[in-house]
């Protein structure tokens, strides 16, 4: 049983909701999101609520119906408020700069790292060290980010690297000198 699937998905003030056959698009201050989804489930909207019905009752239907209903919750959450993530840099040297459409990431090789900003994504400069990726697309934003922190992951010993706001780094004990 999804009990997931089951919440009712509250919309916010702002945001619209149309259903087209099987495809849902929302409608919100930041933008616009759309989705197709399978014909195994039913979209209703009743007193500011979405609700998800299930057709057919196997395991991969109810799956799908969780799957599903979070998806549609990070679209009205994201248009209705964006998603952002914060990096960090941190390690001496290690910065990032934004020319136009491109983010430059120095993080200690003997080149800087360049990045193509996506059009649907902006992405705030707090200082040298630490930048903030907005969008309504939660996975666009996530993937983003874990792209420029692919590029020097922190490691355990020195604490140095990308890493997210909050993030622990569990550290390591050196070699012991004799």
């Amino acid at each position: 049983m999804s009990r997931i699937g089951k919440k009712l998905i509250e919309i916010p003030e702002g945001v619209s909701i149309a259903v087209q056959d099987k495809k849902i698009i929302v409608k919100g201050k930041h933008g616009t999101l759309e989705r197709e989804i399978l014909d195994v489930l039913d979209v209703l909207i009743e007193e500011k609520k979405l609700v998800l019905k299930r057709l057919k009752e196997t395991k991969e239907v109810k799956s799908y119906h969780g799957l599903i209903r979070a998806l549609l919750q990070n679209m009205v959450k994201g248009v209705d408020q964006q998603f952002s993530k914060v990096l960090i840099a941190e390690g001496v040297g290690y910065k990032f700069q934004v020319e136009k459409t491109n983010l430059i990431v120095n993080v200690g090789y003997s080149h800087p790292i360049q990045f193509s900003i996506p059009t649907d994504l902006a992405i705030k400069v707090e200082s040298n060290t630490k930048i903030s990726i907005l969008g309504i697309d939660k996975e666009k934003v996530g993937f983003f980010a874990s792209q420029i922190r692919s590029t020097r992951p922190p490691e355990p010993y020195k604490g140095k690297g990308i890493l997210y706001e909050g993030e622990k780094i569990l550290r390591k004990a050196g070699k012991t000198g004799k």
